[in-house]
Order: C-alpha cells, then structure tokens, then sequence
C-alpha cells in the first residue's frame, strides 16, 4: 500500500511540474507494481490536473502551462490505455467536442479533451472546422451526454448558433447539453444562442461537464 500510494504521489507531481518523462516513467512503475490504470488516472493524474488548474486559477501557471500538462496527460494516457481497456472502466459520460467551421485554433479544445478524458470522460474528438451537420451526426451516433465547441475567431463564432439550431431542428437538442468556450465567446452568448453553458477555460469547463453529469447520476 505504502509503495502504491508513493508511486502515485509521484505521478500526481510529475503532471504538477509539468514533468512528462516524469509521467511516462510514474505510468510505468505503476503498472509494473500492478496498480489499477483507472487508479493512475483518477487519483493521480487527475488529481495532479486539478492542481494545474487551481495554479492556473490564481495566475501561478498560464496557458502554456496548461498545454504542457496536457501533453504529459496525453503521454501517460498512452501508456494506461492499453491496460485500461482491460480494467474494463466504466466512464462517467461521453462528450462531443470539436472547434466550429472555418475556425482552425486547437489549442483549447485539445486542452480540454485531454482534461475531460482524464476526469474520466469518454472524448469524440471531431477536430476542428466542423460544420453543424458533423455535430448532428455525432450526436445521433454516439448519443453524447455533452456537445462542447471552441470557436476563437469573431468571425467563426456565429457558427455555434449554426449548430444549436441544426440540433434542434434534427429533434436532438433535449438530449444533451451544450458547452461552448473560446476567446470571443461569452455567457451573454451562451444565452442568446441557447447554449447551456459557457467556460472561460478548460479547468471551467470540466468542472460544469462533471457537474452536469453527476446530476444525471
């Protein structure tokens, strides 16, 4: 137990100091000492995540920080997934995300589908310039809990309200619930078009995605 909760330790400050040789070599050792992927995840990975953000949060860590951690997220997923899929875990909801039409920025949306599939979502990563019926089509077939879109032109954003309307004219806008970000967009916005939510950032954003779904629960 002692070397368990040490190794874990270790992973959850690799992702804090943004260390991700750190988190590859944690990943690693957690395995060999047969610890639980799902484990890694949520009490050490996930753990060191919400520290990132609560630093990011207070304006000790900026959004290249933000990228980093991501990436060291990323890495160490690779190493887990293999051995998650055998753990068979479940995930805590399924969120569709993509940057809209003719807006070509990933930086964000990579960000926080990397922090939601560390929360434990399962992510559909639609990429970016998506148009509103790629959306639909997503929506009908992986029946997500979530619809999140980043948009981070003033030109681009419009095409949020492309995608809300298309949801509700395709009779699937009541199946889910819908989050947008980005650096034009805003609350007021979110209002207008119809969108549930807005977040200023990726540590914003999940915590409402989580929110969301542990109201379903």
């Amino acid at each position: 137990m002692e070397r368990e909760k040490a190794i874990l330790e270790k992973l959850k400050e690799a992702i804090v100091n943004l260390d991700i040789e750190g988190v590859r070599e944690a990943c690693r050792e957690a395995i060999d000492a047969g610890i639980p992927a799902y484990k890694c995840i949520s009490e050490g990975m996930a753990k060191g995540l919400d520290m990132v953000g609560e630093k990011y949060e207070k304006g000790e860590y900026f959004l290249a920080d933000l990228v980093v951690a991501g990436e060291a997220m990323k890495e160490g997923m690779k190493i887990l997934e293999p051995w998650l899929k055998e753990g068979g875990v479940e995930s805590i909801g399924k969120v569709v995300i993509g940057t809209v039409r003719g807006d070509m920025h990933d930086i964000g949306k990579n960000i926080v589908a990397t922090m939601l599939s560390g929360a434990g979502f399962e992510v559909i990563d639609l990429g970016v310039d998506v148009p509103p019926e790629m959306f639909v089509e997503a929506v009908r077939k992986y029946r997500p809990h979530v619809v999140g879109m980043s948009a981070l032109l003033t030109t681009t954003m419009i095409e949020m309200e492309k995608v809300v309307k298309s949801l509700e004219e395709a009779g699937l806008r009541s199946k889910v619930r819908i989050i947008i970000g980005g650096a034009p967009v805003s609350r007021e916005y979110a209002e207008k078009i119809g969108a549930d939510a807005y977040a200023r950032d990726a540590v914003e954003g999940v915590a409402i995605c989580k929110s969301w779904v542990s109201e379903e629960h």
